[in-house]
């Protein structure tokens, strides 16, 4: 439960501030842009994460999965704050699907946790359709081996090599 209460506050926050920071005269210095990461950056992040917590999650280790999830959060969140220009509503109906999957992941429920990931996908490209970049989809993986050398088994649980 403290894991979804943590995305619950990190939404909010996020959504609160983009919105504080859109609606003000708050003007970012001139360097701000330079030191923020660049948009491509934070989303490639955000790709890698979706792929790492799908797979985390299919394999059973719930632990990883947590972990991916939460650098996941993190990289929307640093989206949106660095980002204003990334409407709110984009940001806030990530809520749901992301507290969704956190509870999937907290009961160990595959299910939950497939079918939150399905409503998670369908919220990257929502977003991406709306900031005119619909040419950007995001699906889940395959059953194909994961593109990466990340072991997702839980260990001890998988073939030992």
């Amino acid at each position: 439960m403290a894991l979804r209460n943590w995305y619950v506050v990190l939404a909010i926050s996020a959504g609160a501030m983009t919105s504080a920071i859109a609606q003000s005269d708050f003007q970012p210095s001139p360097n701000a842009k330079q030191d923020a990461p660049r948009l491509i950056e934070i989303m490639n992040a955000a790709q890698v994460q979706h792929l790492k917590l799908w797979f985390a999650g299919k394999s059973k280790n719930w632990d990883l999965a947590a972990f991916e999830l939460r650098q996941l959060t993190d990289s929307l969140a640093q989206a949106a704050i660095f980002y204003p220009g990334i409407p709110v509503s984009n940001v806030t109906t990530m809520k749901e699907p992301l507290l969704s999957i956190a509870d999937a992941i907290s009961a160990g429920d595959n299910r939950g946790f497939a079918v939150s990931m399905r409503a998670l996908t369908d919220g990257c490209n929502a977003c991406h359709t709306s900031m005119e970049r619909g040419f950007i989809a995001i699906g889940l993986p395959t059953n194909q081996q994961p593109p990466a050398n990340q072991i997702f088994t839980p260990i001890g649980k998988g073939p030992k090599k």
